[in-house]
């Protein structure tokens, strides 16, 4: 692998500023790939220019001089034989000023737009000429333009990709058989078009070359997760019997049957235990779908077996409540879960530690604390994971590798209320098999969802206190405001004192992020048990709170909010028979993009086409979660436009596994060089 220090230009200094785009070696900038493009290839008339349109223009300067205003600028009138065009400069010299004269021809590229006097350029670049010189030839290509960073120029990459061109291209191998590229170009081939264009290359080519790295990639990660996955049939984990004699028991005791959905499920995780190989299951079910119990079934037949079962959730509060939950479930049984959470106090903590070592416990529930260093398994078999799009790829497995015992490691149950559309689920959790709970509980009364505008707040607020005087509790919610949780917190804190002050007789609780977890849990404990009428809350409450009495949601500036966060938030009420409403409060004017989210929440309560919706309108980062430790990182393929190359992806990738393991692992290695990163954390 060539360094990129063997480039012409390329010293310590440069070579540091690059590697805060990824490249290191010479063939890190073939895939280092144009964002967009400029046509300098040919002038347009002032007539033809096309607002909000990069665009190169030429004419003579009729008239420059500087306007006093706001901000000083420098003004020249350029026209040719259709009409005038104003270029305006807010930063100059006077040798810029002087230059600028009338009679000499100016050729300009920029974005036109429109000004106080008709179009303009604002600061394009431009060239100057005599009107006796002849005019510079044009550009024969496009121009592309490089993501960049700081201290870096397009011009630097401009040269630096010429270059790598040169060294590079010819020795880039081609992995994939023409077979599998179904009429897409070679690799050298779209390299070479998307970074070099000529002025006759379409769109549609430029497209056809980015499908084609763009395939290459997904196929490289989805290559990567299936080795993964075929790593653990490899593995050893304690087959648990498929009797459940004490899990028919337990069912009997419920006040309700499963579905068809969450039995299918059940029957698929007891094959998945009584295998001598880990299970590796992604259990995917919509809001109020039965997970937990689901759930709660494999661990008790974990339990029974003789091993011991750890539950982890992503915070202290939704681990209380599962602990809660599964505690008042269990008891018929006599069963008692442990808890184990980072805030706990020294005594309790130490006690369940020492319950989990000896193997006294059996089932815990827990935070990230269940897999501290100090924290030791005595048969530790299943890992349940709830809200996997909390936790990244790398956690997923150091949670797995802390429980290995001897030659084993344990089976893993991976949950979560966010439904991924099967783009998501194909790229990200190829590693895992999954199971979809597609059916609701029978007698859940489906939720009604209005939107309103922040005008008709004093409206809203009328209603939740006449909701209240019928005995039923309200969640508002807070709106986010984006990486602040301090300023989230002030706005919920605000919100409550507003409300307490317009509805005094009401009692409200206040939630958020910089509470502690006792204080935390002691308001919810209170929501719960209807000593507080009103909960007001950030979006701690997104998953997992369940107050059946609660009927009414009002979630303010709700245009801020992905679909998917706004669908989980919404599932908190309608958890028991009474009818539910969530109102979606709304500061205009709301934007085309905020105005189609708001309508497809209203419209829709499927959380599978919601996730896809969103998936469709806002990517993957925000719908997994930016701030995923080992998420997987696509940098060409983009699944909001690249998703109809996910069949394609599957359809190659089996034959590529079988037949040519040696490609496999070349792709790997070009796309994912730090590849066993997935199998190497702990």
């Amino acid at each position: 692998m060539t360094a990129l220090s063997a480039l012409k230009g390329v010293g310590p200094q440069l070579s540091n500023k690059l590697q805060r785009l990824q490249l290191y070696a010479v063939t890190d900038l073939l895939f280092h790939l144009p964002i967009r493009y400029q046509d300098r290839t040919q002038l347009v008339t002032i007539n033809q220019l096309i607002p909000a349109t990069e665009q190169l223009v030429e004419g003579t300067i009729t008239g420059s001089g500087i306007r006093f205003g706001k901000r000083r600028s420098l003004l020249c009138t350029l026209e040719d034989q259709t009409g005038s065009l104003t270029i305006r400069l807010f930063h100059f010299n006077k040798s810029q000023q002087a230059a600028l004269q009338n009679g000499r021809t100016i050729r300009c590229f920029g974005e036109t737009r429109r000004g106080p006097s008709g179009l303009e350029m604002v600061h394009p670049e431009y060239q100057l000429r005599d009107s006796h010189q002849p005019p510079p030839p044009l550009d024969q290509r496009l121009t592309p333009i490089y993501p960049a960073t700081e201290g870096v120029r397009q011009r630097t990459l401009f040269s630096l990709t010429t270059q790598a061109l040169q060294v590079a291209l010819a020795t880039v191998e081609e992995l994939l058989p023409a077979s599998s590229r179904q009429g897409l170009p070679s690799l050298p081939e779209a390299l070479q078009t998307l970074h070099r264009p000529t002025a006759a290359t379409s769109k549609e080519q430029l497209h056809r070359c980015h499908e084609r790295i763009a395939l290459e990639e997904l196929l490289a990660h989805h290559l990567s997760l299936s080795l993964i996955r075929l790593q653990h049939r490899t593995e050893q984990a304690i087959p648990l019997p498929a009797d459940q004699p004490q899990v028919k028991q337990f069912l009997t005791t419920l006040p309700f049957t499963l579905t068809g959905a969450q039995q299918r499920a059940l029957n698929e995780i007891f094959k998945d235990l009584s295998h001598p190989y880990p299970m590796q299951r992604l259990l995917q079910g919509d809001v109020g779908s039965g997970k937990t119990i689901v759930a709660l079934c494999a661990a008790l037949h974990t339990a029974e077996s003789g091993y011991q079962v750890a539950l982890m959730a992503p915070t202290e509060l939704l681990a209380s409540q599962h602990h809660q939950v599964l505690n008042k479930l269990l008891a018929p049984l006599k069963i008692e879960a442990g808890l184990l959470t980072g805030s706990m106090k020294a005594a309790p903590r130490r006690a369940i530690i020492d319950q989990l070592e000896s193997g006294s416990c059996t089932i815990v529930v827990g935070t990230h604390a269940l897999f501290q260093k100090q924290v030791h398994f005595n048969k530790l078999a299943l890992v349940i994971i709830d809200e996997q799009h909390r936790f990244g790829v790398d956690q997923r497995y150091a949670l797995q590798q802390k429980g290995e015992s001897g030659n084993t490691i344990p089976h893993q149950l991976i949950m979560t209320a966010t439904p991924i559309p099967r783009t998501l689920a194909m790229t990200f959790y190829a590693d895992l098999d999954s199971t979809i709970i597609d059916e609701l509980p029978p007698g859940r009364t489906p939720i009604k969802t209005v939107t309103i505008p922040e005008s008709r707040r004093n409206e809203i607020l009328q209603r939740v206190h006449a909701n209240c005087q019928l005995g039923k509790q309200v969640y508002w919610v807070c709106p986010l405001i984006e990486e602040s949780e301090a300023l989230q917190c002030q706005a919920a804190t605000e919100s409550a004192e507003q409300i307490q002050q317009q509805l005094s007789d009401l009692k409200i609780g206040l939630v958020h992020g910089k509470m502690g977890a006792a204080d935390k849990e002691s308001v919810m404990e209170q929501f719960h048990r209807g000593e507080i009428q009103i909960l007001v809350a950030t979006t701690v409450i997104e998953v997992g709170v369940d107050v059946p009495n609660a009927s009414l949601m009002i979630i303010e500036s709700a245009e801020r909010l992905g679909l998917s966060q706004l669908h989980q938030l919404r599932g908190r009420v309608g958890r028991g028979a009474e009818a539910s409403s969530c109102v979606l409060m709304y500061r205009a004017p709301l934007s085309p993009v905020a105005t189609e989210r708001l309508k497809t929440i209203r419209e829709s309560t499927d959380g599978f086409e919601i996730a896809r919706k969103d998936l469709e309108m806002r990517g993957p980062g925000e719908l997994l979660g930016r701030r995923q430790t080992g998420a997987l990182q696509l940098k060409i393929a983009d699944l909001t436009q690249d998703q109809h190359l996910i069949p394609l992806v599957e359809q190659v990738a089996p034959d590529l596994l079988n037949h040519a393991p040696e490609q496999v692992k070349k792709l790997i290695q070009r796309w994912i060089p730090e590849g066993e990163r997935y199998r190497s954390v702990g």
